[in-house]
């Protein structure tokens, strides 16, 4: 960005920002051939203000502790506290050690290929999710060593019934937890929700469910729709049926979806059922991605759904099920990242993102504010337009952005350390 763009900016934000006490950076991210993906994500995670106060708060943890080895999170880590602690609110910066580290850990990044953002979204989750068990892990056993324990901030002394007692003899005397429980981290607690899977046998009518957890949620997309519209196909119910029988919707749905009958415990037999997927738990924080890459057959590759699927500022959930927690929950869009091109391999994408009153996109380096009037050409393309796309691929690909990973953070959820400090030093351009 250059000084002039940064400059104009500045001025823009303090304008609208006049009245309000605030201290937010806006830093756009140099883009080394391809990873256009990877600055898009990281700007969305950087204004979802949970996830930023805890990486933080890991940095700041990690400095006191002394600890110097690099990994993946420690480098995002660094780079959301440089960003936080520039002098100017509105610049540039280069993720250069994020990228190189990336590269490193994961060999499929380690080219100029078109990347997948919402691939690199779940890697990114799952490595920092590692990261932290990591460090759980090699807390316990420096605590077993030491006869202490963490809680929080505090250390503590073990119960003389089991400091010095090593792993093997605790778990004989029923005093170790048991490790086949997943770890939960804090990644777990921002994103992770709970889908249950209910079926009913339409024999008897006993309805089994079955619970799993989810970070993020896949839904299909269709033309014209909205996403509350996708979350309600998401959750339809599916009928289960046999192989010898006279409806036709059943039949088709044995042909397409190769569905069979249902074995109900109680009938002790295979029977026709009914199944459908509701959320249990809402998460703190939901991610939403939108299936738009389709494999057809035809084509024999992967091919773009350039729907236009409107997705609301504000979100309430309706595909819950009876027995949800916090069922009525609220949810306001904080950051969308949008792909922009007719096709999976060749495309580009930026981030939309909302900071105090008014919202702003990020697209690589480049960093401008958005009339929220203008949100709605991030949905996709129309019917027409779409049909006018594929008939003539040569033609330029006029308002083909299209909302991808759609972040939507509860009302109610608060970061954790809001009053965090981030005291500018000397800028530092490159991390």
């Amino acid at each position: 960005m250059g000084a002039n763009g940064s400059s104009q900016l500045e001025r823009e934000i303090s304008t609208t920002e006049s009245g309000t006490l605030t201290n937010e950076h806006y830093y756009g991210l140099v883009n080394f051939g391809n990873t256009c993906y990877c600055n898009s994500v990281i700007q969305a995670l950087f204004f979802c203000r949970p996830f930023r106060e805890k990486m933080l708060n890991y940095r700041q943890t990690l400095k006191k502790s002394g600890t110097s080895k690099e990994t993946l999170m420690t480098c995002l880590a660094d780079l959301f506290h440089s960003i936080a602690n520039q002098k100017r609110r509105v610049g540039t910066i280069a993720p250069k050690r994020f990228i190189t580290k990336l590269k490193k850990e994961n060999e499929s990044f380690d080219n100029y290929v078109q990347q997948d953002a919402h691939e690199f979204f779940n890697y990114l989750l799952n490595s920092i999710s590692e990261a932290l068990i990591t460090d759980k892990k090699a807390e316990r056993e420096k605590s077993a060593r030491h006869g202490t324990i963490k809680k929080g901030n505090v250390t503590v002394n073990m119960s003389p019934a089991t400091a010095g007692i090593s792993k093997d003899e605790r778990e004989r005397n029923g005093t170790e937890g048991s490790d086949s429980r997943p770890e939960s981290t804090w990644i777990h607690e921002i994103f992770e929700g709970i889908l249950t899977n209910e079926t009913k046998c339409l024999s008897c009518d006993t309805k089994s469910c079955k619970d799993e957890n989810f970070l993020d949620l896949s839904i299909d997309v269709e033309q014209n729709t909205s996403i509350t519209h996708c979350l309600r196909v998401f959750s339809e119910t599916e009928t289960l049926c046999g192989d010898q029988v006279n409806d036709f919707t059943c039949l088709r749905l044995i042909e397409n979806l190769g569905v069979q009958k249902y074995y109900c415990e109680t009938c002790s037999s295979k029977q026709e059922a009914q199944k459908r997927m509701r959320i249990k738990k809402p998460p703190q924080l939901l991610a939403l991605h939108l299936k738009r890459f389709k494999y057809v057959d035809s084509l024999n590759r992967h091919t773009k759904l350039s729907y236009r699927v409107v997705f609301p500022l504000e979100l309430r959930l309706f595909n819950v099920s009876d027995d949800a927690e916090e069922a009525d929950q609220i949810y306001d869009l904080v950051a969308t990242v949008v792909h922009c091109g007719a096709t999976p391999n060749r495309g580009h994408y930026i981030t939309l993102v909302k900071s105090n009153s008014f919202w702003l996109v990020f697209d690589d380096d480049i960093v401008e504010k958005l009339d929220v009037s203008s949100m709605e050409e991030f949905s996709g393309m129309s019917t027409e337009a779409t049909a006018q796309m594929t008939s003539n691929q040569s033609a330029p690909q006029k308002n083909s952005e299209s909302a991808y990973i759609l972040f939507y953070q509860a009302r109610n959820y608060v970061a954790e350390d809001s009053n965090h400090s981030h005291r500018p030093k000397n800028s530092t351009h490159s991390v």
